[in-house]
């Protein structure tokens, strides 16, 4: 018997929630919009009639392959992050509702300085951190750089998903290593490095262990790995006075703040993110004060 589109809604949410799955109406909403080719809009539109058997099958075979773990961002190939739709795949990291934590502190940096900023995304993967920052702030040049020639081919599709291609441009760069030439005078960096001690990988739940890159979860014997190399050899591709901003696991912002105390930054401030947990690290490239006559 043919089921309406709010009939296979409600039986979906139902299922991931006894799957134990948190946002179960969201992921239900988008997997059955993607089944039926409709925009979200159209999908509350049309939630009174009866889906096509074609729409209730492949719905429930993409219900299938959740409920089996697999992400719902890459069943569908894109997610929402701070209000721009995104490509994904597996190259690269969901986008996380915490994240947009470290894309709001850019923003809000780059708005002040009330004039053209240069932004550095690093550790980019999508890309969606730089390109929040550029959506909301015309008047700045971003640079998404990563190490991963897959993820540098996702954050290039995005640029043009966004229409920013006029401001925004894409760079292979190795966080590890010291900055190339042309990867210098920025204003700000914004980096969500890979954090998880390489020991805890195994213990995170499956639909990250087995489907996310390792590689961008992976940072190193303790997670510090990236914040020490970053703020080492990147401080030379930062501006005087120009800001270098984490994410940084839950407990990893006092670890963070004395790396960045340790290679000479200042005003170092740290944010809560929406869930309460402390998930921002900033701190300010001093600006240089200039010798005497005397050269003191």
């Amino acid at each position: 018997m043919a089921a309406t589109y709010n009939n296979l809604y409600l039986d979906a949410r139902r299922a991931l929630k006894r799957a134990g799955v948190e946002a179960a109406p969201l992921e239900a909403r988008e997997l059955l919009a993607f089944a039926g080719g409709k925009s979200r809009q159209e999908l509350f539109r049309d939630m009174p009639l009866y889906a096509p058997d074609g729409v209730e099958h492949r719905f429930r075979e993409l219900l299938d392959r959740r409920l089996a773990g697999e992400p719902v961002a890459y069943i569908i190939g894109e997610w929402e992050f701070y209000g721009l739709s995104l490509n994904i795949c597996r190259d690269v990291l969901i986008p996380r509702a915490d994240t947009e934590t470290l894309a709001e502190r850019g923003i809000l940096f780059v708005r002040g300085l009330k004039r053209q900023a240069r932004v550095l995304d690093l550790c980019a993967g999508s890309g969606c951190v730089g390109l929040a920052v550029a959506d909301n702030c015309p008047d700045c040049y971003v640079v998404l750089a990563d190490w991963s020639e897959d993820a540098l081919r996702i954050c290039r599709q995005n640029i043009q998903r966004c229409g920013l291609g006029s401001r925004v441009s894409a760079a292979r760069a190795d966080a590890l290593a010291v900055p190339p030439v042309l990867l210098r005078d920025f204003d700000l960096i914004l980096c969500n490095p890979p954090y998880i001690p390489t020991g805890d990988l195994a213990g995170l739940d499956p639909s990250v262990r087995e489907y996310e890159p390792l590689s961008a979860l992976d940072g190193g014997e303790d997670g510090l790995m990236f914040y020490r190399a970053v703020c080492d050899r990147w401080k030379a591709a930062l501006n005087e006075g120009g800001k270098l901003a984490f994410e940084v696991g839950w407990n990893q912002a006092p670890d963070v703040e004395y790396i960045l105390m340790r290679q000479g930054f200042q005003d170092i401030r740290t944010f809560q993110d929406a869930g309460g947990n402390w998930r921002v690290v900033e701190g300010v490239r001093p600006v240089e004060q200039p010798a005497d006559e005397d050269g003191i």
